[in-house]
């Protein structure tokens, strides 16, 4: 049994540093991961979710686009059914005209196929025999198939339209079939993910049927147990964690696409994600340790100094260091040499380590990339200006193309153009606002008590900058944006964004590297 009254003043209070020190120095760097896990893990799910409705919105898109071409050829076709010259004429032309289909098909009333591009010896002559198939020619208006294997073994989805003539009498139907294990239009509007880190896309019908992934082989996989799937296909969107079917823990960003009832998820893998929090842990850990030692040392030299009243020093230290009171600590009378400088170290050595809490909190406010204020900050100042009744205006911008230069030029050099733009950004802005991240290429610049016109002109100004000056990859790249005013445009921040949004997709359908202000109209019909 330990005889405590043999135990040196200066060994025991030595002890309690050495346990404050530990507890402290754990504390601060486990608070600190922490917050900066909870940070990305917000942030990566809610640039997953942004990008996932992305990804819907073009899907459906590229629906309607299909829908609206084969409505325009079966208009051509209601008068030219009997001319079979004509019919092959047309599916060629619908064919070659783009990279809708993977092939296009003409049938009668019956279902047999009058015509087919490419040719099949196959197809032409034969009845769609499918249930699927039968149920797009038995509705008599424009359909989107479930997932099925077609005349030629494929596994295929069919986008049909009817044809009637002017009696309105149905002749039949024009087809066109996306073939889902091969080459196909989903590679082009999904093949690319913004990241190289293993995350993933993928689509499913409202079956909760796989028909798109980056893996063939998992291509008509039935994934309803997974929780995200069975949201989407209800027609919901959002983003949560969820565990995959091989264990892996991901971070999944889904929205549905209407038209279809399909629904597109994006995921990235947990661990990847957290990497980034975990090196900057150890990279503070190693840059700390000399000071820490430092301090350590001084703590041990100025307590083998003590030898005055133990409870005093032992208590005021030790709740010090549990409490972080450092303002308590000074207040202590250090009225002899020794306790001096014992409460000198131990001041310094809590200043450093709340300087370092302070320092990932900063950290969890920015975007790791660029250094501009991340979507979490960016939406806390919009609520506190909104609930204020504080005017301010938003510009909302997008690199035109940028898909090219990470194409082109590779995503290291694609980082380096979204640090350049940046960096343009603050040198425009200035104090007038907050220049923040978006997501992927796009990027928000608030600006508090500034009003549409002049948050035009500054918009203008960065747009021009960029257009004529050479980006790193090693040409000027362009820039649209959307301009918005609250409360002259809108009633909350959402509602703002939105409306910057409509006027920087304007500024993209009519040429692009444009400056668009919002239009009050345009948010009228969003509500």
């Amino acid at each position: 049994m330990v005889n405590f009254k043999n135990i040196k003043l200066k060994h025991l209070i030595m002890g309690v540093a050495v346990l404050s020190f530990l507890v402290s120095i754990v504390g601060s760097l486990w608070t600190g991961y922490k917050m900066n896990v909870d940070s990305i893990k917000e942030n990566t799910l809610e640039t997953n979710k942004v990008y996932a409705s992305k990804l819907a919105t073009t899907a459906n898109s590229y629906l309607e686009e299909a829908i609206q071409i084969l409505g325009y050829s079966a208009s051509i076709l209601s008068k030219q059914t009997e001319d079979s010259d004509a019919l092959v004429e047309e599916t060629e032309r619908l064919k070659m005209q783009n990279n809708l289909f993977n092939s296009v098909v003409v049938t009668n009333e019956k279902g047999l196929v009058l015509a087919v591009s490419p040719p099949s010896i196959e197809v032409q002559g034969q009845y769609l025999y499918h249930e699927e198939a039968k149920k797009s020619l038995a509705a008599k208006e424009p359909f989107i198939s479930k997932p099925y294997e077609g005349i030629t073994g494929r596994l295929l989805i069919f986008i049909s339209y009817p044809i009637f003539n002017e009696a309105g009498e149905h002749l039949g139907l024009i087809g066109g079939t996306i073939f889902l294990k091969e080459k196909n239009v989903f590679n082009a509007l999904l093949g690319q993910h913004y990241y190289d880190d293993g995350s993933y896309v993928y689509v499913v019908d409202g079956d909760g049927r796989i028909i798109y992934h980056q893996d063939p082989s998992r291509i008509n996989d039935v994934v309803l147990e997974n929780k995200v799937v069975q949201k989407v296909v209800e027609g919901k969107s959002g983003a949560q964690g969820v565990t995959n079917t091989k264990g892996i823990e991901l971070l999944a960003g889904y929205s549905s696409v209407p038209l279809a009832n399909w629904g597109v998820v994006t995921q990235r893998p947990l661990d990847v994600a957290l990497k980034a929090p975990f090196e900057r842990v150890v990279k503070f850990s190693l840059i700390s340790l000399p000071f820490v030692l430092i301090s350590f040392v001084v703590v041990m030299w100025a307590a083998a100094k003590v030898a005055l009243p133990l409870q005093q020093l032992a208590t005021l230290t030790e709740e010090s260091m549990d409490k972080r009171n450092v303002d308590d600590l000074k207040s202590v009378r250090s009225w002899y040499f020794e306790a001096y400088y014992l409460k000198d170290a131990l001041v310094r050595s809590l200043s450093f380590l709340q300087a370092q809490v302070s320092f990932f909190k900063d950290q969890s406010t920015v975007d790791p990339l660029t250094g501009l204020t991340n979507r979490r900050t960016m939406d806390a100042l919009m609520e506190e200006w909104n609930e204020q009744g504080r005017p301010y205006s938003i510009i909302l911008l997008d690199l035109d193309h940028f898909k090219s230069v990470n194409d082109n030029f590779g995503h290291a050099v694609g980082d380096k153009v979204l640090i350049y733009l940046a960096k343009n950004m603050q040198d425009i802005v200035l104090e007038k606002g907050v220049c923040c991240r978006f997501g992927g290429e796009e990027f928000i610049i608030l600006l508090p008590n500034v009003y549409t016109e002049e948050a035009a002109a500054i918009a203008e100004v960065l747009r021009e900058k960029c257009a004529v000056t050479n980006s790193p990859c090693g040409r000027p790249v362009t820039l649209s944006a959307g301009v918005a005013t609250y409360p002259e445009m809108a009633k909350t921040a959402e509602e703002l964004i939105v409306a910057a949004d409509e006027a920087l997709y304007s500024a993209k359908q009519t040429g692009r590297n444009k400056v668009v202000i919002a239009q009050v109209k345009e948010l009228e019909e969003l509500k």
